[in-house]
């Protein structure tokens, strides 16, 4: 006889292997479908992906030489961008954000084992400094209308939301909307944004309940993080 104890053993295995990107073809498809539907199961799988990003916690962090944060800097962003994230004061924020990428990516991508025939897909990791806040977002071109937003850490403080900028060049930044209560959750890409994306910074701010009343951030931007192509 099964009781409900199996049930969640079975889940439990079932979204660590969801965070650890094992699964494929229906098996995953039914996964993503009660990602988006099952509260339960929503809740083991974020705390499958706060308990895989804690593994990294323990990496100490070293400060590397000048000339590899300028060749970091170059190959991610160009010289060009470098104004505009100096005047939005995410340029710290972004030079760790690039050294710790290898790390994170071995050690916690979110289904960077899935087989994908659209194309490469892309990831971004938005974290503080501290890590105080941690925002995870993966885009799949098979489903090019919807960024996969995870919240392993950090909130909204109250009467505040959080809002997700995308940053491509000199451009000013574009808002592509709140962050969900939610751990986990979905943003609409508008489809003129989608082909900016692969070569992006990706921010975070603090703002007013309801998003920012002006066509910018108003409020301090808390995280940062360019997107990789896997």
């Amino acid at each position: 006889m099964t009781g409900a104890g199996d049930h969640h053993d079975d889940d439990s295995a079932l979204a660590a292997e969801h965070v650890l990107g094992l699964l494929e073809g229906d098996e995953l498809a039914r996964a993503e479908k009660r990602l988006e539907s099952d509260t339960a199961y929503r809740a083991l799988h974020a705390d499958w992906t706060e308990e895989l990003s804690a593994i990294a916690d323990g990496i100490a962090p070293e400060t590397p030489p000048a000339r590899v944060r300028r060749a970091i800097d170059r190959r991610l962003f160009g010289a060009r961008r470098e104004g505009l994230l100096r005047r939005l004061g995410l340029w710290p924020a972004l030079g760790a954000a690039a050294l710790a990428a290898g790390s994170y990516a071995v050690v916690t991508n979110l289904d960077m084992l899935r087989p994908d025939p659209a194309g490469p897909g892309l990831r971004a990791e938005i974290a503080a400094e501290d890590r105080s806040l941690v925002v995870q977002v993966a885009y799949d071109p098979a489903a090019p209308d919807a960024l996969r937003v995870s919240r392993p850490s950090g909130e909204a403080a109250p009467g505040r939301s959080l809002e997700l900028w995308l940053i491509a060049g000199e451009a000013a930044p574009i808002s592509l909307g709140l962050l969900p209560d939610d751990r986990e959750g979905r943003l609409t890409v508008p489809e003129e944004l989608r082909p900016l994306l692969p070569q992006a910074v990706l921010a975070v701010s603090d703002e007013p309940a309801g998003g920012s009343p002006e066509a910018g951030p108003t409020g301090p931007v808390v995280a940062a993080g360019p997107v990789t192509t896997l």
